[in-house]
């Protein structure tokens, strides 16, 4: 009799020499990534808790640095300076007295600006998504503004929200657009929900395209309005792409830097968390890199609620329609 365990016991060498040959691919891919990923971010956590090099305030002479603990991100957390009578809170126009400040500004600039571009680009995807003449002609069209690198976005809408720009001869008013507190932000809003809009409704647009049109025609036999379509097909079927595209836009969001730096020329009130790094760079890298590791973390955090809340949302979505049909 032949023995049952040999043909289980060859697939299984089979199986090994087949992973093996895998790995031999992979391999480099991951010592690559690990070099040109994975050192950068070591090198930043390591860096985070280390002292910047400086005049020390109890003494008053240059010390080269050394370890620091965690007080480079008690600094930012706690807004602490350090000063020749110990340690007290920032003074007011400090850079740690403005870590709260950025960190609200770039929460308020992600949820406006992406709700506004989530709900824009839904209402142009559908547009899009549209037969009708000229459809190519306008996707090409729609697409401008996001192909538009963003320092030219900031810089044109810069000199349009100027005193005697174009915004207040048509406004008829004299709104510094550039250097008051809010109407600044409205302005950042704005150039921001201009440029990166295309971009939402591009990605809606292919889960629109993926959606059967046989499922609409069916609702149509069945008397469904347009609204009720849109409601209870559109939308559920619509989830998943919504997801990526409201996860890639608050990522992107939450690390927005170029625009307001160019447009409102350093004004503290569009400060954000990625200036606020830059700045600090100049003062002392090591401080940065705590900074840096915050608004990770931050970005990663929020990222991670995203996908458990939306994500979850979406596929028990599919797995009921599934169930229904």
């Amino acid at each position: 009799m032949s023995d049952p365990s040999g043909p289980k016991q060859r697939g299984l060498a089979l199986e090994l020499q087949r992973s093996g040959k895998a790995w031999l691919f992979i391999t480099p891919v991951l010592v690559a990534l690990a070099v040109v990923i994975g050192y950068p971010v070591f090198q930043a956590l390591w860096m985070s808790f280390q002292q910047d090099a400086g005049i020390d305030p109890a003494t008053g002479m240059f010390v080269e640095g050394g370890s620091a603990g965690l007080s480079n991100y008690t600094h930012w957390l706690l807004q602490q300076c350090n000063s020749p009578g110990g340690t007290i809170s920032c003074p007011t126009g400090t850079l740690g007295s403005q870590f709260w400040s950025a960190v609200g500004v770039t929460l308020f600039f992600t949820v406006v600006t992406v709700s506004l571009e989530a709900l824009l680009g839904l209402g142009m995807a559908i547009v899009m998504g549209k037969t009708f003449r000229g459809r190519a002609l306008l996707r090409a069209a729609v697409l401008i503004p996001w192909a538009i690198p963003t320092a030219v976005t900031a810089r044109l809408w810069e000199f349009m929200f100027q005193a005697d720009g174009v915004v207040n001869r048509v406004l008829g008013t004299d709104i510094l657009w550039t250097h008051d507190v809010w109407a600044s932000r409205f302005a950042v809003i704005v150039a921001d929900v201009w440029k990166t809009t295309p971009f939402m409704a591009l990605l809606i647009l292919a889960g629109l395209q993926v959606i059967p049109n046989d499922v609409y025609e069916a609702a149509k036999v069945d008397g469904a309005s347009a609204w009720q379509r849109f409601l209870h097909i559109t939308l559920p079927l619509l989830k998943p792409a919504l997801l990526v595209a409201i996860l890639f836009r608050t990522m992107d969001a939450l690390r927005m830097y170029d625009l307001p730096a160019i447009m409102t020329l350093g004004n503290p009130a569009t400060n954000t968390l990625s200036i606020l790094v830059v700045d600090q760079v100049r003062q002392g890298p090591n401080s940065a890199a705590a900074l840096s590791t915050i608004t990770f973390l931050l970005v990663f955090g929020i990222a991670f609620v995203l996908v458990k809340v939306l994500g979850a949302n979406a596929v028990r979505t599919q797995e009921e329609q599934r169930k229904a049909a």
